[in-house]
């Protein structure tokens, strides 16, 4: 019963948080092109798209593939929603501190890939070649995401994310955080999320004469809404365990908490809160700002740069861990 009001909870905050970053998103982007749209058209803007796509009639194929066209998005939404139950929010757990959580975590971030393979797979052949394109981005920087967070796990001595975020408690505040001593890991690892997310300034599902289709174009109505509400929860996800892993979640950067012994959780919440923000700025404005990367070469990138540099922060985190003597 703990369990389901825990997920009950981490629902309701995921919901919320999702349509504030989507309307963030898209005030920093105007903000940018020195657009001069309101806020109140923003959000009416949204509120009409949300709409449209609930009552739009629903598309489904009419013969064969129909349980994986089904289920696709459905799989993506209960694979991110899930992995959320992992994340340290405040007194709200809904997975044992004792668990290897991180390796979890790593775990349900690969079934996305599966159900971007699914839902091209179920739709056509134009969006099956789509599919494949994202399922390589996937793949690719995938790699040097796991290595990361393996040479973390090596420095904090745990597998689990609650245990990691603690290891960077420290009077020293902000310069106990691991984005110092793993600052290759962590620059890797951004890099890498930036791609996850499909966050760059050129969408690698399609083609740059878009003649082979989205692997979401056969989608309407509600399943397109889960699909749309799955990439800003999985924006919110990877952000929220950047922030864990590298910038000590929830902590102080002053080594110590302002508010009284009562008030602490509020302000746990409020760095833990702000930490994710910054991180999806960024990533947002890396979406904005960079130019439109060739889909090989970015491929190349990873294979030829990422997975090395993740290979040696890896290697030389166990060499620091053996000199000190852990075990």
């Amino acid at each position: 019963m703990e369990i389901l009001i825990n997920f009950i909870i981490t629902m309701i905050i995921i919901i919320s948080v999702v349509f504030i970053l989507a309307y963030l998103e898209k005030r920093f982007s105007a903000l940018f092109a020195l657009q001069t749209d309101s806020p109140a058209s923003v959000l009416l803007q949204d509120a009409a798209c949300m709409l449209k796509l609930l009552i739009k009639e629903d598309y489904s194929p009419k013969k064969g593939r129909k349980i994986l066209y089904f289920t696709a998005p459905l799989t993506i939404f209960c694979a991110v929603t899930t992995a959320f139950c992992l994340i340290p929010l405040g007194g709200f757990y809904a997975v044992s501190d004792s668990f290897p959580s991180a390796v979890l975590f790593i775990a349900l971030l690969l079934i996305p890939a599966a159900a971007v393979l699914q839902a091209g797979y179920s739709s056509g052949r134009e969006p099956l070649i789509s599919a494949i394109r994202m399922t390589s981005n996937l793949f690719g920087y995938g790699i040097p995401v796991i290595i990361s967070i393996l040479a973390v796990s090596f420095m904090a001595g745990s597998l689990n994310i609650n245990a990691i975020v603690r290891e960077q408690s420290s009077s020293s505040g902000l310069f106990g955080w691991y984005f110092i001593p793993q600052i290759i890991g962590c620059i890797v690892f951004f890099i890498c999320a930036i791609v996850l997310l499909n966050h760059t300034s050129v969408n690698f599902s399609k083609t740059k004469n878009t003649l082979i289709s989205d692997y979401t174009a056969k989608y309407s109505g509600l399943k397109y809404l889960l699909f749309v509400f799955s990439g800003y929860a999985l924006a919110l996800l990877i952000s929220a365990f950047f922030v864990c892993v590298y910038f000590g979640g929830n902590l102080s950067p002053f080594g110590a908490y302002i508010l009284p012994d009562f008030l602490i959780p509020l302000e746990q919440g409020f760095w833990f809160i702000l930490k994710i923000f910054l991180a999806i700025f960024f990533i947002i404005l890396t979406k904005i700002s960079l130019p439109k990367p060739n889909h090989e070469r970015f491929l190349e990138f990873s294979y030829k740069i990422l997975i090395p540099l993740s290979l040696i922060n890896l290697n030389i985190t166990i060499l620091i861990r053996y000199l000190a003597g852990a075990q």
